[in-house]
C-alpha cells in the first residue's frame, strides 16, 4: 500500500466534508462555520484532482473524477448555504431568543425580539446537501484503494477508517476555534466530535495491526531502516493521540470557557500524532 499526495487529500477531503455536515445538520452552529469547511475541504478534493491527474490506470480515474464530483457538490453546498444567509441558523436563533427571554424575567420586563419574526421567506440551508460531497469522497476512495495496491479490502479499509478519522480530528480542533466567533455555543457540537475521534480510534489501530502491518515492524519482519524504532514511533503517536482526546474531554467538562480554549490547544497535538498514527504505517509498509 503505497502513500501518494492525490490518495491523502482525497482522504482529507472526504473525513473532513462528512464531519461538516455531522455539525451542520445540528443547526446550532453560525454559517461561517460550513463556509470554512467547505472551502477548505473543497479545495483539498481540488488539489487531489491536481496531484493525481498523471496517476495511470482505472483506480487512479475514479478517485480523480470522484475527487472533482466531491469539490463541486462542497460548492453547491457553499452556494446555496451564501445565496440562503439571511435565513440564518435556526438553533443559533433559538438559543438567542432563550437567553433574551430569561434575561428579560431576572429584570422584570418583557422579552425583546430584535431580529425579524419571519424567517419563511428566505428558506435555511439544506443541511442534506453537506453529504453529497462526502458520498462522492467515499466513491473515490473506492477507486483509491485499488491505486495504491495491497490486498483491496485492506487498503479500503484502511482508507476509509483513515479518511474519517483525519476528518473528525481536523474538525473537532475547527470547530474549538470557532468558538472565539460564536462565544455563546454551546459545547454539544465538539463533544460530538471528540466522541467520534475516540470511536474512530480503535479503528484506526486494529486496520493497522492486521497482518501486512505494524506488527511486522516491531518483530522485524519489515525493516524499517532504523532498527525498529519508526514502529515503536508509530506506538508513541497512537497512545499520544487517545490521551489527548481523553484530555481534551475532560478539558471541555470545565465550566471556564477557557477550557474549550485548552481544548482546541489539545487537539492541534491530536492532529499532528493522529497523522503520524495514519500516515507512518503506509510509508513503512508501503
Amino acid at each position: 500500500m503505497q502513500l501518494d499526495l492525490a490518495t491523502l487529500l482525497a482522504q482529507w477531503a472526504t473525513g473532513g466534508l462528512f464531519f461538516c455536515w455531522v455539525t451542520t445538520r445540528r443547526r446550532e452552529v453560525g454559517i461561517g462555520y460550513g463556509w470554512l469547511l467547505r472551502i477548505s475541504f473543497g479545495a483539498m478534493a481540488v488539489l487531489s484532482v491536481v496531484s493525481g491527474a498523471g496517476d495511470a490506470g482505472t483506480g487512479a480515474t475514479i478517485r480523480n473524477v470522484a475527487c472533482a464530483l466531491m469539490a463541486l457538490a462542497a460548492a453547491v453546498a457553499l452556494l446555496q448555504s451564501y445565496v440562503r444567509r439571511a435565513a440564518g441558523v435556526r438553533g443559533q436563533r433559538e438559543v438567542r431568543a432563550q437567553r433574551a427571554a430569561r434575561v428579560a424575567s431576572m429584570m422584570g420586563e418583557p422579552a425583546r425580539i430584535d431580529e425579524p419574526v419571519d424567517h419563511e421567506a428566505v428558506p435555511e440551508f439544506d443541511p442534506r446537501l453537506d453529504l453529497l460531497a462526502p458520498v462522492a469522497g467515499v466513491v473515490a476512495l473506492c477507486g483509491a484503494a485499488s491505486f495504491v495496491g495491497g490486498d483491496y479490502a485492506l487498503s479500503l479499509a484502511r482508507l476509509q477508517v483513515g479518511a474519517f478519522f483525519l476528518g473528525a480530528v481536523s474538525d473537532a480542533m475547527l470547530l474549538g476555534h470557532w468558538y472565539l466567533v460564536q462565544p455563546g455555543l454551546a459545547r454539544d457540537p465538539i463533544r460530538e466530535l471528540v466522541k467520534a475521534v475516540a470511536v474512530l480510534w480503535p479503528l484506526e489501530l486494529a486496520v493497522y495491526l492486521i497482518p501486512p502491518g505494524m506488527v511486522s515492524v516491531l518483530n522485524g519482519s519489515v525493516d524499517d531502516g532504523y532498527g525498529g524504532l519508526m514502529g515503536w514511533m508509530w506506538v508513541v503517536a497512537a497512545v499520544t493521540t487517545i490521551g489527548l482526546v481523553v484530555a481534551t474531554w475532560f478539558a471541555l467538562k470545565e465550566r471556564a470557557y477557557s477550557a474549550v480554549m485548552a481544548a482546541t490547544g489539545l487537539l492541534y497535538l491530536a492532529i499532528l500524532t493522529g497523522f503520524g498514527m495514519d500516515l507512518l504505517p503506509r510509508a513503512l509498509l508501503g
